[in-house]
């Protein structure tokens, strides 16, 4: 399903434990996230809309959907990228999270570039 325009958007993401905001004695685990989308194909496309598949170390999955990525839709030329920290909320110190960004490009072809799939985690959880 339009791979070559898939291809095209690369997405790379840092993560962070956000520990003034956790509460592990309650089960909330705060984790904050910076996504960088790029394009580095050869087509213009704009983000449509997001969907997130988030898994704690208890196996319990979230899905999020939604419009844009922090209130923006960005249009990415060839050669641009596009910034955003958002966040997230587990019952465990560890999980994971991956998912789509739903794009169309400017003549109308709509694709799905991959979120790849990474840890959410606590310091000192991996040993």
């Amino acid at each position: 399903m339009h791979d070559e325009y898939a291809d095209g958007i690369e997405v790379e993401v840092d993560t962070h434990y956000m520990e003034s905001e956790s509460e592990p004695e309650e089960d909330r685990y705060v984790f904050a996230y910076t996504v960088t989308i790029r394009n580095i194909g050869v087509v213009p496309a704009r983000l449509l809309t997001r969907h997130w598949v988030i898994t704690d170390a208890n196996g319990k999955v979230q899905e999020v959907r939604g419009e844009g990525v922090v209130g923006e839709t960005p249009h990415l030329k060839p050669g641009e990228g596009f910034q955003y920290t958002s966040g997230t909320m587990l019952d465990t110190p560890m999980g994971a999270m991956g998912g789509t960004y739903q794009m169309v490009t400017d003549d109308g072809v709509e694709f799905d570039a991959t979120i790849p799939d990474f840890l959410l985690t606590t310091p000192r959880t991996l040993h």
